[in-house]
């Protein structure tokens, strides 16, 4: 069954260290969400319409992706 929105459960009640906002390199915007917890949150929109979200842990190298989020 799809539905209409995504639901974040693993940010809820976390406490947030920064938010960014910026434009991608594809021409798009794109949302960060840095966690205290040393998570990070990511989500863009494009256009034509996209959305693109994950939860990822980051630091030296390759940021660990701890879940996607599809819509």
């Amino acid at each position: 069954m799809n539905q209409d929105y995504v639901e974040c459960s693993e940010l809820s009640g976390k406490t947030i260290k920064t938010v960014r906002i910026y434009k991608d390199g594809n021409g798009g915007i794109e949302l960060q969400i840095d966690i205290a917890d040393g998570t990070s949150f990511s989500c863009c929109v494009s256009h034509p319409p996209t959305v693109t979200a994950c939860l990822y842990q980051g630091g030296v190298g390759t940021p660990e992706v701890l879940r996607e989020y599809d819509l």
